[in-house]
């Protein structure tokens, strides 16, 4: 496949559902798919770049089976906020 001087052509894996919403997008909004793709992947990279670790949202998390079922027993019955969130969040009070 030809490409324009100064670009390269990339390859990756990516899941079916990842295609299909690719796919979706660039028909709904007539984008080329290299463009749609070369601007997630530059907005996702400047993100990690630009800001710190902790307000990056992963897309996914995966959990041990341990994990899990914390997760679930808290959905299921939760704990309620511990005495240091409930300081923290006297001090932000907005009403």
């Amino acid at each position: 496949m030809a490409t324009k001087k100064g670009e390269i052509q990339i390859s990756a894996v990516v899941s079916r559902s990842t295609k299909d919403m690719l796919d979706a997008m660039v028909k709904s909004r007539g984008l080329k798919k290299g463009f749609l793709v070369e601007e997630a992947l530059r907005h996702h990279l400047q993100a990690l770049q630009e800001l710190p670790d902790d307000v990056i949202i992963p897309s996914r998390i995966v959990l041990t089976k341990a994990s899990f079922e914390r997760v679930i027993r808290e959905i299921e019955k939760p704990s309620g906020p511990t005495p240091a969130l409930r300081k923290l969040m006297s001090k932000h009070r907005v009403f």
